[in-house]
């Protein structure tokens, strides 16, 4: 949540920065539900003291004037009390709404005004005609969507023989490229509560994109993101404590309501998909710092892979909801033959520690919000994609990069 003590001094700063990200958001209707709570809040107050007035004032003799006026504000609080509770419910639903507000040198627009701010390596070329990843995978008995349907529905992935082996070494392999990065490791449940959801910033806005287990109030998690911001919510850290660098490998649930392309047929977006995720909780100065080590860590991984991607700044709408700042890392799929992200290293300020009480003591002995940060490194699938694309063979075979072949887990 955006800090109200802001709205309320600076309205028209952040209206300006609202619209800069969301054009469509009611930003004003916020700000005149915040004063109408507030001057109703304030309304209920004064008919209390007034109340307690005259119960003193009654202490002395009960008189029919005294009965009257007593009945009238008795009424008037009730009545009152009532629009408050309405009010403090439209409020809250729209401040949950309201997205995040933007760094300063994040580039206005869409998506066509990301920036490209790096590029590594090369395309890779070929002198063959080249398939995509769901002719190769399945030429080789490594996917069978049919299957997946059957059992599930549409848009399920079942991985098969060989395609097992290259999940798990992948898995094992960022996992442990995390852990030499300095993140701590973090196994979560998969089925989260609303409240954990709302604190990290997915609920309510993203609410039918989420898989709901029905008559038990939980839900399958959509990223380990969600996981990661409430292991300390309610928490105050001490200064010295921070930062806390955490990472966490997943199976993710998301409906993704709407229709697929076809350009997004296979492994491009799927229902249920496995993803090591980065999170971090720090100091507000050092989250430019840990946002770049995020970005590191992740780009590890594909130079190791060999594979060739950019790092795009993401322009203002086209930045998430709880987002400040985002850089999207995106990797070539010659078989798509476009670039897709595969990680979305944000930096989310104070947004989702608002909503989570996670705060950290001065040496004065106040206490501040702290930020938080998180990335995919990597989302699993489009990985797989663009190794399956990248490095096909003339016979359709797979030349699986050296690097894969002996992962096992790091226990130093």
């Amino acid at each position: 949540m955006i800090d109200l003590l802001k709205l309320r001094e600076n309205p028209q700063e952040v209206v300006n920065a609202i619209k800069r990200k969301d054009p469509n958001f009611p930003i004003d209707s916020l700000i005149s539900k915040d004063n109408e709570l507030r001057k109703l809040k304030l309304e209920v107050e004064q008919l209390r003291t007034q109340k307690n007035e005259l119960a003193r004032q009654g202490q002395k003799g009960v008189t029919d004037e005294l009965k009257e006026k007593a009945h009238q504000i008795s009424s008037s609080i009730k009545d009152k009390e009532s629009k408050l509770v309405e009010l403090e419910k439209e409020f809250t639903d729209l401040y949950l709404h309201c997205p995040n507000i933007l760094f300063d040198d994040v580039p206005n627009g869409n998506k066509e005004s990301n920036k490209v701010v790096k590029t590594v390596g090369e395309k890779a070329q070929f002198d063959f005609e080249i398939k995509n990843h769901l002719e190769l995978a399945k030429a080789l008995g490594w996917l069978d969507f049919e299957a997946a349907a059957v059992m599930s529905a549409s848009n399920f992935a079942l991985y098969k023989g060989d395609g097992v082996k290259l999940v798990y070494a992948l898995m094992l392999y960022m996992f442990n490229n995390n852990l030499k990065h300095g993140y701590f490791p973090v196994l979560p449940p998969y089925l989260v509560n609303e409240k954990s959801l709302e604190c990290a910033s997915n609920f309510p806005r993203f609410k039918d994109a989420v898989y709901a287990v029905k008559d038990e109030n939980l839900f399958l998690t959509p990223t380990a993101e969600v996981n990661l911001t409430n292991m300390y919510r309610d928490h105050i850290f001490s200064q010295e404590q921070l930062p806390v660098r955490m990472t966490a490998w997943t199976s993710c649930f998301r409906r993704e309501a709407g229709n697929y392309g076809a350009h997004e047929r296979g492994l491009i977006r799927i229902h249920q998909f496995e993803k090591v995720e980065l999170y971090t909780i720090c100091n507000p100065e050092n989250s430019a710092e840990e946002q770049d080590r995020m970005i590191a860590c992740a780009e590890n991984i594909l130079k190791d892979l060999g594979l060739h991607y950019r790092i795009s700044l993401l322009a203002a709408q086209d930045t998430s909801f709880a987002s400040a700042k985002t850089y999207d890392i995106e990797v070539w799929m010659p078989g798509q033959n476009a670039y897709y992200e595969v990680s979305s290293v944000s930096n989310c300020t104070d947004f989702q520690a608002r909503r989570a009480h996670i705060r950290y003591k001065m040496p004065n002995g106040k206490n501040h919000l702290a930020y938080t940060l998180n990335a995919s490194s990597l989302a699993l699938p489009r990985l797989m994609v663009a190794i399956l694309e990248t490095y096909q063979q003339s016979d359709g075979s797979i030349a699986i990069p050296e690097i894969l072949k002996h992962v096992s887990i790091c226990m130093n």
